[in-house]
């Protein structure tokens, strides 16, 4: 089907959804590079125009990567639910975005959370192409995901945070300082999660014993994750470690994900594994993915129907798919991480934040960010600052802490474990109401309920620090 519409007595013509889907997408570096983007912000107009009068239906009937080619089209086209689709099966994408707003502004949380099995990655994709950053915070605030292990994340009025206590070596007690810094600090009741430096087995096992251990002798009400691919989580839990959360970073094509070296099929292994275990005691979430813009295109996997590119904005919707379909506790786009080659400059990082956490919250995920940027890219500490503000009104499930808001052992930069801090207490959020509930036992609240200025001498923190020498 050809679609064509004249901008500046100019007719653009977008013969294909792919085309059409990448010259819509607000400008980015990466689909630049990609050559897929939009030659001219009229030709950018014109595709939004074409875009606002395409109905949903398109989207289960013309697919942007085949279906006979990739597993993840598979998934999203045999999971669709039809009756959650129903409601809104007879608006246009520029509908559906207005439909959206209007519920949004009424605060009608249930009419858009219900939609999250009725709705595909492209649709949503294509939706956030034609909204205003405002837009995808009003409508991320009014998407309830609410998800849970040892913890319950989601809820209103509650931001968590993803305490990343990193070590280029992975030394015992360089973790652990930086845990009981992050928990001194508030942090960590989304996850304790540690990126761990080596991908061996025996490492992994040792970080997940050292965490577990803390979270044990302290009765911290939250779960601990290594970062380790997916087949060394399968051995660690072959040898009897204690898992909580299955980790694995996933992308939108099958080409993609065999790049990661993971399959569906080995996703589900591990996830039948962990639960198993038994570990939650508020929920059975666990598993945990990361995301990233760029990341199929970075693998050279990024490509549609008739081999065309895709854009990275659409390909990282349909990660969230994949994610969808293995019930996590937590997935989070590392939103500037694989660099400006992707996403150039604040500016871009900012918009790609707020729509990856549209796009996942609308699709049913307990949607995190990690505010994040490489020191090559025109990105500083106040877009982080603007992007983290924006995500806490948005709603955003966490965000990611490290010491210093600087990871000594990823070499990039991301939030301070005080920038968390700093949003709960201008947005009026609080911790995850579990981990709240030990920050008083530890006398780690002040009367208002803040976390205090604390003292090495204080019980709370002699307690922790302890665990920092043992």
């Amino acid at each position: 089907m050809r679609r064509r519409r004249t901008v500046g007595g100019h007719t653009h013509e977008f013969p294909t959804l792919v085309e059409l889907m990448a010259k819509a997408t607000p400008a980015r570096s990466g689909d630049v590079l990609a050559g897929c983007a939009a030659e001219s912000a009229a030709e950018r107009v014109a595709a939004q125009t074409v875009l606002a009068d395409l109905p949903l239906a398109t989207f289960l009937d013309e697919q942007v990567v085949g279906y006979d080619e990739d597993d993840v089209t598979r998934l999203v086209l045999d999971t669709h639910e039809r009756a959650a689709f129903s409601p809104i099966a007879s608006l246009t994408v520029g509908e559906f975005r207005d439909r959206l707003l209007a519920w949004a502004a009424a605060g009608d949380e249930a009419a858009i959370s219900g939609l999250a099995r009725g709705l595909t990655p492209e649709m949503v994709a294509a939706t956030a192409k034609l909204m205003r950053n405002a837009d995808l915070v009003a409508v991320g605030r009014r998407t309830r995901v609410v998800t849970g292990l040892r913890s319950t994340l989601g809820l209103a009025g509650r931001l968590a945070s993803r305490l990343q206590p990193n070590h280029p070596t992975d030394d015992p007690l360089g973790v652990t300082a930086a845990i009981v810094d992050g928990l001194l600090s508030g942090c960590g009741d989304a996850v304790i999660g540690v990126n761990p430096a080596t991908d061996s087995p025996a490492r992994t096992i040792a970080l997940l014993e050292l965490v577990d251990e803390i979270i044990d002798r302290y009765a911290i009400p939250t779960q601990s994750c290594v970062l380790a691919h997916v087949t060394t989580t399968l051995r660690a839990l072959e040898a009897g470690a204690p898992v909580d959360l299955v980790f694995q970073s996933v992308a939108g094509t099958q080409e993609a994900n065999r790049g990661f070296g993971v399959t569906l099929d080995l996703l589900a292994e591990a996830r039948a594994g962990a639960l198993e275990l038994g570990r939650g005691t508020v929920g059975s979430n666990v598993t945990y993915f990361e995301t990233g813009q760029g990341s199929a295109l970075s693998a050279d996997a990024h490509r549609g129907v008739g081999g065309r590119p895709v854009d990275q904005q659409t390909l990282e919707a349909r990660a969230y798919a994949v994610a969808r379909h293995f019930a996590p506790l937590l997935v989070n786009t590392v939103v500037g991480f694989i660099g400006p080659e992707y996403l150039y400059d604040g500016k871009q990082v900012i918009r790609a934040g707020l729509e990856d956490h549209f796009c996942g919250k609308l699709l049913g995920l307990p949607m995190g960010v990690d505010v994040c940027y490489t020191n090559h890219a025109e990105v500083d500490g106040d877009d982080t600052d603007s992007l983290m503000l924006l995500l806490g009104a948005a709603g955003a499930t966490f965000l990611i802490a490290v010491p210093g808001a600087d990871d000594v052992m990823l070499h990039y930069q991301s939030l301070s474990f005080s920038d968390v801090l700093t949003a709960r207490s201008v947005l009026g959020l609080r911790p995850a109401p579990e981990f709240e509930a030990w920050l008083a036992r530890m006398d780690l609240l002040d009367d208002a309920g803040r976390v205090r200025e604390l003292s090495a001498d204080a019980p709370a923190a002699r307690a922790l620090l302890a665990a920092a020498s043992a």
